[in-house]
């Protein structure tokens, strides 16, 4: 009898966490996960929250987790019935729930263009709402500088945990990265021939830039871009051509470039200050680290006499 218990038991938590879709208004398809209680998000409540956007197949189209920081807005009035501005307005702080949204609407109402690939009505979005501050009846500074504090919190939050994420994913490693004097660590995974660059000569590399996560955000390899759901038909796929030395790119990038001859692949691994560091660049946030995936493919050296004859830093042993 008490087997028999124990599997009714596992079909009853079967059935809950095959809890079924309801129907939301317009077009929306929705299940709460989590309902705390709280007032729900109004239009103009400033809202931060994790969240994944994925076709009915399950195709990963956008993940927060990926850049390890909450999305931001404040909420607007829906565009469409049963819109995202809609879903959100069904939760309150600490509330998580999955929503069906439809394609063809947001296409026509909101300019997102369609997946590629795909014959699904919905995208689907699992979201968990982090923190809400209500715009209610605030002054616009008032409700601004409370926005700042909760963003400057954060900002710190992401400063002082960078190292132990870091170092995390360092430990990870098969092989023991080497560590420059700066803090790059680097890993060759093929050693090349000749001669590394120096400052003022030209390389040609290609290259793909990760965040920890895995996530790529770029890449000079037309493939890898369209496995990643970044591929751009407007930009030329082709090694990068730079200067070295120069302050052309980031500076764990430049510093590792020139630690390499013609034909070697290895993976750079940067902490964020020698990266875009706390002010980040568009689509990479602050103090984060960046892993890059680089092969020298040529080395054009610089003509005699141009550029001070500068070595880059020696590399040093963990």
């Amino acid at each position: 009898m008490k087997k028999i218990a124990i599997i009714l038991g596992f079909a009853v938590l079967g059935l809950a966490s095959c809890k079924q879709y309801e129907k939301g208004e317009g077009d929306m398809m929705y299940k709460i996960h989590e309902d705390k209680s709280g007032p729900t998000i109004q239009d103009g409540d400033f809202v931060a929250f994790n969240a994944t956007e994925k076709t009915e197949k399950d195709s990963v189209l956008y993940s927060s987790y990926d850049y390890d920081r909450p999305s931001l807005l404040v909420k607007e009035k829906s565009l469409f019935k049963g819109d995202l501005f809609a879903a959100l307005a069904m939760l309150s702080e600490g509330d998580s729930a999955t929503f069906k949204i439809n394609i063809d609407s947001m296409v026509a109402k909101m300019g997102r263009p369609k997946p590629a690939d795909t014959t699904s009505k919905y995208l689907v979005y699992t979201i968990k709402i982090d923190k809400v501050i209500p715009k209610g009846k605030l002054t616009d500074s008032v409700f601004r500088g409370q926005i700042d504090a909760y963003l400057k919190k954060e900002m710190d939050k992401a400063k002082s945990g960078e190292a132990s994420k870091f170092n995390t994913y360092v430990s990870k490693e098969s092989k023991k990265p080497n560590v420059t004097a700066s803090g790059l660590n680097y890993v060759i995974t093929k050693e090349g021939n000749g001669s590394k660059p120096v400052p003022g000569d030209t390389v040609l590399v290609n290259y793909t830039g990760k965040f920890l996560s895995g996530k790529v955000f770029d890449t000079s390899y037309p493939d890898v871009a369209k496995k990643a759901g970044t591929f751009n038909a407007q930009r030329p796929y082709a090694p990068l051509k730079m200067p070295v030395g120069m302050n052309a790119s980031i500076p764990g990038f430049e510093e590792g470039l020139m630690l390499f001859s013609k034909g070697t692949k290895a993976t750079l691994i940067l902490p964020s200050k020698l990266a875009y560091g706390e002010k980040g660049s568009q689509g990479i946030p602050p103090f984060t680290p960046l892993i890059f995936e680089v092969e020298m493919v040529n080395i054009i050296p610089a003509k005699a006499g141009s550029v001070p004859p500068i070595q880059p830093p020696a590399p040093v042993k963990k």
